[in-house]
């Protein structure tokens, strides 16, 4: 019995301590730069206000009736994001950037209502992620109201081949991550129309604004250019999911 008890003592022991390391990993995450992020609360054209569970950016201007939940990648800080929707959203989308539980996507099991609740003037949602958070968003895609699946950086894990979601896949031909042949070997999961947008030079940070991540490739191109060509892309992407509403 003593046996049986030493050994159920050092099992439990060794479980609480790998919980213990991986709260603490988890936690560790990759923090938006503090000059990218002022460059945003002092543009007033945007209002940024903290949700608790996740950070909503509102034009202040006119309104196009668009929202993007939009989900980080693994670890990285939902502030991170806000320099890369920061014209989308001057141009009149709304975008909430969710803060994902344990900072990992997978552990989020929350559903799209959960934040749409934060922009209720909204009348057509899309969902996006980058990296990890990118995995997750493709799952919430399969939601009929959804309009439109926005990725930075990612691809889908779930086959989404034979939806009507409207599809933008942005990448980077530096990216060490979500390599170009992994984006292109996951391209079947996606409908035939999918519009699939690689910027040349940029890395996977370019999709935030956090600085170098391990096992990422140098970016041969500017920060500010790849954050200019995303941001185009994306708007021409909204465009039409506008068009598709309307008519």
């Amino acid at each position: 019995m003593n046996r049986a008890l030493r050994v159920t003592t050092w099992i439990v022991a060794a479980l609480v301590v790998l919980v213990l390391v991986f709260l603490v990993w988890a936690n560790i995450v990759m923090q938006g730069t503090r000059s990218a992020a002022l460059q945003v609360w002092r543009d007033d054209r945007v209002s940024v206000r903290d949700a608790g569970d996740s950070v909503v950016m509102s034009p202040t201007g006119q309104a196009n009736g668009v929202g993007i939940v939009f989900i980080p990648g693994a670890k990285v800080d939902a502030y991170a994001y806000m320099a890369s929707f920061r014209q989308v959203v001057a141009a009149g989308t709304t975008v909430v950037i969710t803060k994902p539980t344990l900072h990992l996507a997978f552990f989020d099991l929350r559903p799209l209502s959960a934040f749409e609740r934060y922009a209720p003037s909204v009348t057509t949602w899309a969902v996006g992620g980058h990296s990890l958070g990118g995995v997750r968003a493709c799952q919430l895609a399969d939601d009929p109201g959804v309009a439109g699946l926005l990725l930075f950086g990612s691809y889908c894990a779930n086959d989404l081949s034979r939806s009507d979601v409207d599809v933008l896949s942005v990448s980077g031909s530096r990216d060490g991550l979500s390599t170009p042949a992994k984006v292109d070997a996951a391209r079947d999961r996606l409908p035939a129309d999918a519009t699939m947008t690689e910027i040349q030079g940029a890395n996977h940070a370019d999709f935030g604004a956090y600085g170098a991540q391990p096992g990422d490739l140098t970016a041969t191109i500017p920060r500010s250019l790849a954050r200019a060509e995303i941001s185009a892309a994306v708007e021409r992407w909204i465009e039409g999911i506008r068009s598709d509403v309307l008519h």
